[in-house]
């Protein structure tokens, strides 16, 4: 069972690292990453002010959200967007990070009009990552927003390495920038520093603030 004072500790530590990394604690928000843990994570998140919690698979989604009734909790899909879990989504969703197709964007838009979205934005053309490549994504940009959704900004995971991923985490704010966006959803728990020197609004945390999940690695 997940106690919601080691989260509120770990959420210090986190606040701690975007101010060194000379971020503002009350501009960067956290994103409670509750992949891979229990309903009892959502919990504490929310008991600590976490409203806002992220997950990458859609059952899991789908499985929390019932057993929680909501749980208080605004929910964010991580996950590269299928189109056939869509409708099943689509009412407990209020932000979907990965859209990077507009195929997806069309389906979301059917089954909740309106909603709030991120692009995705490839950082690396390792096969399996999500994301549309840097030169495409004003035009998924505007035809997203053609479509009647809010696009709120971009998103980004970034390479590995950690010069790559700073200047993976630079081009991506140049893009925000250039688009007039204002959301970039950047940084994890292992190279939050890089993207929030590199302008990131939103850090998405998982294991800085519960743990290791189950059968992953340690937190760093």
């Amino acid at each position: 069972m997940i106690d919601p004072a080691d989260v509120k500790a770990a959420l210090l530590r986190v606040h701690e690292r975007i101010a060194a990394a000379g971020g503002d604690p009350a501009s960067v928000s956290v994103l409670a990453v509750t992949k891979g843990f229990g309903a009892d994570a959502v919990r504490a998140a929310v008991a600590v002010g976490l409203s806002a919690v992220g997950e990458n698979y859609a059952g899991e989604l789908v499985d929390k959200f019932a057993e929680l009734d909501g749980g208080g909790a605004r929910w964010h899909f991580l996950g590269a967007v299928q189109r056939n879990k869509v409708p099943r989504l689509a009412p407990l969703i209020d932000c979907w990070q990965g859209v990077a197709r507009l195929e997806e964007g069309a389906a979301i838009a059917r089954h909740r009009p309106g909603a709030h979205v991120l692009v995705q934005v490839a950082t690396t053309d390792a096969a399996g990552r999500n994301g549309v490549v840097r030169e495409r994504v004003p035009g998924l940009v505007a035809a997203l927003v053609d479509l009647g959704l809010a696009v709120d900004g971009l998103m980004a995971v970034a390479p590995p390495e950690p010069e790559a991923a700073r200047a993976a985490f630079a081009s991506v704010r140049r893009l925000a920038d250039d688009l007039s966006l204002a959301e970039r959803s950047m940084g994890m728990t292992e190279d939050l520093e890089a993207a929030v020197a590199e302008g990131s609004t939103m850090v998405r945390i998982g294991r800085a603030l519960f743990g290791a999940r189950p059968g992953g690695p340690a937190p760093t």
